[in-house]
C-alpha cells in the first residue's frame, strides 16, 4: 500500500465462507494452473461468481484468510513477507492443482493482528522466511474469490490447539483470534474482506473416477454429514451464529468438520457473531464433502439489490 489509512478507521466490509476444494480451480482453467479440465462443479463454481459480483461492488483494499492448510503446531502465524511467488502443488491432488502463484501481502496488518492477537494472550508468531511456500487452501479461495490477485493478502495459520486440548478450547481461542483480528483491521485503517477457508462436512472418499470432473460419480459422503451440514447453514440463514458456536464442537465431531482448524470460529468471532441472516450462494459437494460459499455483510456495508 502506498499509504497507510488513517488510524482507527477501518472496517470489515464482508465476511465469507469460501471452501477450497482444488477441484474448483481446476475446473474453471484459470492460466495459473497447468492441467486443464472439460467441466465440473458448476453449482459450486456459480455461487463463487455470486459473491464475487456481490464483493465487486464494495471498496475492499486487503483480503485476509484463516486456511486450514497451513498448519503450525505452535501458536497462530501471519504471513510477514511483502511478495511471494512461486509453484504450488497440492500433495494430494496434483493431476488436478499446479497453480503459479505471484501475491502480495500486506505486511502492516499482519504485524497488527500478531500484536493483538498476543496483546489478548494468544501464541503469535510473524513468518519472515522469504522462501516459504504459501499453502493451497489460501490460494485456492484467494483465487476464487478475487481471481484478479489485485489485493494484498494477509494469510493466518491453523493452530493445533483443537487437536492438542479440545474442540471447546480451540473454538475459545479463534474466536479471540477473531477479535484480533477485527481490532487490528480498525487499528490499521483497512477496509477488509474476511475468508474462511473451510469446507462443512469433511469425510470424503479415498479413490478418484477415472475422469475426475465426471459429475456423475459426485455425491455426498454419507447421510448424516449432509443433515449437519443443512443444519447448520439454517443457523446461519436465520442469523442464529451464537447458537452455531455453542453447537460447533459437536457439529466437528459428528460431520467430520474441517471446521476443527478453526476457520469458521475466527470468522465468526471477527464478525461478532452476526444475528443478521447470511446470504447462502451456493452447496454442493466435492469428493463427497459438504461445501457452502455463504457470505456475511454487516448491515451498514450491505450491497442494495444484491443477488438473492
Amino acid at each position: 500500500m502506498a499509504a497507510s489509512p488513517p488510524a482507527g478507521s477501518g472496517r470489515i466490509l464482508a465476511g465469507a465462507l469460501a471452501p477450497h476444494p482444488p477441484h474448483l480451480v481446476y475446473a474453471e482453467n484459470p492460466p495459473q494452473n497447468e492441467p486443464r479440465a472439460e467441466c465440473g462443479w458448476e453449482n459450486l463454481r456459480w455461487g463463487y461468481e455470486r459473491l464475487r459480483r456481490n464483493l465487486d461492488k464494495l471498496d475492499i483494499d486487503v483480503i485476509i484468510v484463516h486456511s486450514p492448510h497451513w498448519k503450525t503446531q505452535q501458536g497462530h502465524h501471519v504471513l510477514g513477507v511483502p511478495a511471494f511467488k512461486s509453484l504450488s502443488v497440492d500433495p494430494i491432488f496434483p493431476n488436478l492443482f499446479r497453480f503459479h502463484y505471484d501475491m502480495k501481502c500486506d505486511v502492516e496488518l499482519a504485524e497488527a493482528i500478531a500484536q493483538e492477537g498476543a496483546g489478548a494472550g494468544l501464541a503469535m508468531q510473524v513468518m519472515r522466511n522469504p522462501d516459504f511456500r504459501v499453502d493451497y487452501g489460501t490460494i485456492t479461495s484467494c483465487q476464487l474469490a478475487r481471481p484478479a490477485w489485485d489485493l494484498p493478502i494477509v494469510a493466518i495459520s491453523s493452530s493445533r490447539v483443537y487437536f492438542d486440548y479440545n474442540n471447546d478450547v480451540g473454538d475459545r481461542q479463534m474466536v479471540a483470534l477473531g477479535r484480533a483480528t477485527r481490532r487490528a483491521v480498525e487499528r490499521t485503517g483497512r477496509r477488509a474482506l474476511l475468508l474462511a477457508s473451510n469446507s462443512l462436512s469433511h469425510r470424503h472418499f479415498t479413490v478418484e473416477p477415472e475422469i475426475p470432473e465426471d459429475m456423475s460419480q459426485e455425491r455426498i459422503y454419507h447421510h448424516g454429514q449432509y443433515l449437519w451440514d443443512m443444519h447448520v447453514i439454517d443457523l446461519m440463514k436465520q442469523g442464529r451464529t451464537r447458537q452455531l458456536m455453542a453447537e460447533m464442537p459437536d457439529f466437528i465431531e459428528h460431520a467430520t468438520s474441517e471446521c476443527k482448524d478453526g476457520s469458521l470460529s475466527w470468522l465468526l468471532g471477527a464478525l461478532e457473531f452476526p444475528d443478521y441472516p447470511a446470504e447462502v450462494h451456493a452447496y454442493g459437494t466435492v469428493i463427497g464433502t459438504g461445501n457452502a460459499v455463504v457470505e456475511w455483510q454487516p448491515p451498514e456495508h450491505a450491497v442494495k439489490g444484491a443477488v438473492q
